[in-house]
């Protein structure tokens, strides 16, 4: 078992990323699992920690637009153009993977995620990395997201080498993933750069079908995600919620009896709902909640990458 290092020093944890060790990192998504993309023994050594199936592709985080010239090739000018008007930021783009970057970091697949975080301290570590850097999210499969390294700690403590403590994440969802693989820009994992958004950019960026096999180059689109231990359900109002003596509630409109509840959160606004919402799971899950009920909303903007999560999360 390892001893998991605590550290708020960004050289200390960029040196475990240098000697192909692994390394949880704060983005403004959500935390990441950090590994040498380069370094095929270090990304099995990731996998191992994250009990992440073979078969889930991973997207490479730069700390510059300049180095993603030789993790994509060929690289068309409807990302070119996505790049300079949403890098730094919540995006990742799907292109055609450079030979040099190992096959298993996309899931034997010919394309590769790539994306620039939005976030001062990760750019940072990145840099001082001084490679590309593979990173799903820092816990382990299948469970909500993390986005306090509170939460790291609580899913991999002695799975990985080193944890880089920040502040919680700002976003709270994972990143919007748009192929450019082909003719057409397809939005395969909806999250906080909305499809307006990038048809402000590119006009004839499309949102992918759910059943399409091109779904399957982002990850987080083939397994169970997102989702604690407690069931989770879906309503249109607190008031439609059955009488349940363990029970939580998060959404935007308030309970009507809120101390009946072992869980309650009310949000201010979606942007609130998204950023808290991996972060209550937990809580309920440490609470022993048996029943998670999420209040819906409408299917635009941010909405659409908060209810996919959600969704995800009632898949049993």
């Amino acid at each position: 078992m390892l001893r998991t290092i605590l550290t708020s020093n960004i050289e200390e944890a960029a040196g475990f990323i240098r000697s192909g060790e692994v390394v949880a990192f704060p983005t403004e998504t959500v935390y990441g699992l950090g590994a040498d993309a380069l370094n095929a023994v270090a990304i099995q050594k990731l996998f191992q920690a994250k009990r992440r199936p073979s078969d889930n592709p991973m997207i490479v985080h730069v700390s510059d637009p300049s180095e993603i010239d030789g993790i994509g090739s060929n690289i068309p000018k409807s990302a070119i153009r996505l790049i300079e008007a949403f890098f730094p930021g919540p995006l990742t783009l799907v292109l055609t993977r450079d030979p040099r970057i190992p096959e298993v970091v996309s899931a034997g697949l010919t394309t590769v995620g790539v994306r620039m975080p939005d976030h001062p301290i990760a750019r940072e570590f990145l840099r001082a990395c001084g490679r590309p850097v593979v990173a799903p999210s820092a816990n382990v499969s299948g469970r909500p997201s993390p986005t306090t390294w509170q939460s790291v700690f609580e899913d991999l403590d002695g799975r990985i080498s080193c944890i880089l403590k920040a502040d919680p994440t700002r976003v709270g969802l994972e990143s919007t993933v748009v192929d450019c693989s082909d003719e057409v820009p397809v939005v395969l994992r909806t999250g906080s750069i909305t499809l307006g958004q990038l048809q402000s950019v590119e006009p004839g960026a499309v949102l992918g079908r759910p059943n399409d096999a091109a779904m399957g180059r982002s990850p987080g689109t083939r397994h169970r995600h997102y989702a604690p231990t407690a069931s989770v359900v879906l309503i249109d109002h607190p008031s439609d919620m059955a009488p349940d003596a363990n029970a939580a509630y998060i959404g935007l409109a308030a309970h009507p009896d809120p101390e009946s509840l072992v869980g309650y959160s009310v949000a201010a606004d979606i942007e609130s709902y998204a950023r808290r919402l991996f972060e209550f799971f937990r809580e309920c899950d440490r609470r022993g909640v048996e029943t998670i009920y999420c209040q819906s909303v409408r299917r635009e903007g941010l909405g659409a990458a908060l209810m996919d999560r959600i969704h995800r999360a009632v898949e049993r």
